[in-house]
């Protein structure tokens, strides 16, 4: 089947069901990365998976600013386009309880809700201490897209949070 075929394929979805298909691969990303990750922490340690991961999502990072720089046709790389452009990622588009403030030299996205841990924990594992995977994602991200922006992680696990914030980054310009 060609490329032209799965278009086929697809527009015969009604619109109405193409976001929930979406988020419905977004998902089966998700549970890939995590069934992957859990292999790896179950044969080489936790230490080795997020290092793994950590690698994996940095590259990730740039591949998707580059990418998503070229189908939203943004050129220019201020702090709001940079954000427009984050909100589509495979990380961000489904955080189901995000906030996100936008303005002009200054960004924060937070995750109030974190689908992630929430399922580790309600299968009596561990917090992922995902502020490594989530650090090079960011960076590499704004990187490809503008290097004079910056990110400092306010909040991600391990560090302590409470059960309202699991973790919080904000973007601004280097000084």
């Amino acid at each position: 089947m060609s490329r032209k075929n799965d278009v086929t394929l697809l527009s015969q979805l009604p619109k109405e069901k193409i976001p929930d298909y979406i988020f419905m691969q977004l998902r089966n990303l998700w549970a890939a990365d995590g069934l992957y990750y859990l292999g790896i922490e179950e044969h080489y340690g936790t230490e080795a998976a997020t290092t793994i991961d950590a690698k994996v999502w940095e590259v990730m990072g740039k591949i998707e600013a580059r990418k998503l720089k070229e189908f939203l046709g943004i050129t220019i790389t201020d702090i709001p386009s940079m954000m427009r452009a984050l909100q589509y990622t495979t990380w961000a588009l489904d955080l189901e309880d995000k906030e996100i403030i936008i303005k002009k030299d200054h960004a924060m996205i937070r995750n109030v809700r974190c689908r992630v841990q929430h399922a580790r924990l309600s299968k009596g594992l561990k917090e992922f201490g995902c502020k490594p995977v989530r650090f090079g994602f960011l960076q590499a991200f704004v990187k490809e897209f503008n290097p004079e922006i910056i990110v400092t992680c306010i909040v991600c696990p391990p560090d302590k949070h409470t059960e309202e914030l699991w973790c919080q980054w904000e973007f601004s310009y280097k000084e």
